[in-house]
C-alpha cells in the first residue's frame, strides 16, 4: 500500500527542485516569505522552552522540526478561511495571524490567550485527541450551506487517527462533501508510542480510501510540497470537490511536551542525523544558496528583528494585568448555578485568608 501512496516532495534534501511544474512558481520572493516565516517560528519555539525551563510560563509543547508543515500549509489558506488547530500548532496560528503575544498568554494559562485576532477563523486550540475533526467538518458545511467559497483546514497528529473522532469527521466530511482539508502531521509517535505500535496500515494517506476520498502523503520538511499540495486541496474544496486527507511525513526532535523526557522511549541520535538530513530550514537554506539568493546579511537582518519582536512579546505578557480569578467561576454559565456559587465563595475565603 505504502506504493500507492509515495510521499511527494517538490525540493529535495539537497535543495533541488524535483517536481519541474512547480520551478517557475518557486520565486525569490516566496522563497524569502517561506524563510522568514520558518525562521520566526523556530526561533519563536526555542524561546518558549527557556521560558517554561525558567517557570515564566506553564507546561509547553514544542514543535522543532514540524514548521515545514504548518507554515507551508497556514500560508497556503485565504484570510476568510478556517483553522482548527492543536496544541501544537501555535506555529501555523502566528503564520495565520495571531500574534506572538497571544500566543505566550495561552501557555501562560490566559484565556485572553484564546481569542482570535479580528477578522480571523482560528478556534483555540484542542488539547483532546481528535475531537475538533468533527468540529472542522461542521464548519465547513456550514459555509458550503452558506454559499461562500470559504474552506476549512483541521490538523491533527497521527496518535489522533485512532481516536473514534478521526473516523466521525472525516465520515461525516464525505457523506455531506465538506471543503475541508483534514492535515495530518505524523511526526511518528503519539505521545512515546511509535506509529507501528498505533496501527497495521502502512500509511495514514490510505484510510482515506474508507471515506472515498483523495489521500496523499508529502514530505512534511518540505515546505514547498506541503505549500502547493495544501492550496490545490483547499482550491478543490472550494470549488465543491470536499475533502482530502492530507499525511505530511515529519518528525519533531524533541519532546512531546516539556514535562516530557524523549530519551527514555526513543534514539535520541536519530534527531541529530535528522538535523543535518532532513530538517526543513537547512533545506531551504540550501535552495537559495543553490539559486544565488542567499544573503547573509538579509538572513543576519530576519533574525535580528524576529528575535526583537519574540523579546517585545515577552514584555507585553509580563507585563499584562493579573487575570480576574472570579472569571472561572462566573462565567461557566450564563447564570452561576448553586455549586458554582459555593465554590466561588470557598475559594474566595480561602484566598482572603492566605492574604492576612
Amino acid at each position: 500500500m505504502e506504493l500507492d501512496f509515495p510521499i511527494v516532495q517538490v525540493l529535495n534534501e539537497e535543495g533541488t527542485i524535483v517536481q519541474p511544474e512547480y520551478r517557475e512558481q518557486i520565486t525569490k520572493e516566496l522563497t524569502m516569505t517561506m524563510y522568514r516565516h520558518l525562521i520566526r517560528t523556530r526561533m519563536f519555539d526555542r524561546k518558549c522552552v527557556s521560558l517554561q525551563r525558567q517557570g515564566r510560563i506553564g507546561t509547553y509543547v514544542p514543535y522543532e522540526g514540524q514548521e515545514a508543515c504548518q507554515v507551508g500549509s497556514a500560508l497556503a489558506l485565504n484570510d476568510d478561511d478556517w483553522m482548527f488547530p492543536t496544541y501544537r500548532d501555535h506555529g501555523a496560528m502566528m503564520t495565520f495571524g495571531r500574534s506572538l503575544t497571544q500566543t505566550l498568554l495561552y501557555w501562560k494559562g490566559r484565556t485572553e490567550g484564546c481569542v482570535p485576532p479580528e477578522g480571523k477563523k482560528i478556534v483555540p486550540p484542542s488539547v483532546p485527541i481528535a475531537t475538533q475533526l468533527p468540529h472542522a467538518a461542521g464548519a465547513a458545511c456550514a459555509e458550503k450551506w452558506k454559499g461562500t467559497k470559504n474552506a476549512v483546514i483541521v490538523y491533527f497528529g497521527d496518535g489522533a487517527t485512532s481516536e473514534g473522532d478521526f473516523h466521525e469527521g472525516l465520515n461525516f466530511a464525505s457523506v455531506f462533501n465538506a471543503p475541508v482539508v483534514f492535515f495530518n502531521q505524523n511526526n511518528q509517535y503519539a505521545i512515546s508510542v511509535p506509529i507501528t505500535r498505533q496501527m497495521k496500515t502502512k500509511t495514514i494517506a490510505q484510510k482515506a480510501l474508507a471515506y472515498d476520498i483523495p489521500g496523499l502523503r508529502i514530505d512534511g520538511n518540505d515546505v514547498f510540497a506541503v505549500y502547493f499540495k495544501t492550496t490545490e486541496a483547499l482550491e478543490r474544496a472550494r470549488n465543491g470537490g470536499g475533502p482530502t486527507l492530507i499525511e505530511a511525513v515529519t518528525w519533531r526532535y524533541g519532546a512531546h511536551t516539556t514535562s516530557d523526557d524523549p530519551s527514555r522511549y526513543r534514539d535520541q541520535e536519530e534527531s541529530k542525523k535528522r538535523r543535518e538530513t532532513t530538517d526543513p530550514i537547512k533545506r531551504v537554506e540550501r535552495l537559495m544558496q543553490r539559486e544565488g539568493w542567499w544573503d547573509e546579511e538579509w538572513v543576519n537582518q530576519v533574525q535580528e528583528e524576529v528575535n526583537a519582536e519574540i523579546e517585545q512579546a515577552v514584555v507585553e505578557m509580563e507585563s499584562y494585568p493579573k487575570a480576574n480569578v472570579s472569571d472561572m467561576f462566573d462565567f461557566v454559565f450564563a447564570q452561576p448555578t448553586w455549586t458554582i456559587a459555593e465554590q466561588k465563595e470557598a475559594y474566595l475565603q480561602w484566598k482572603r485568608g492566605m492574604e492576612r
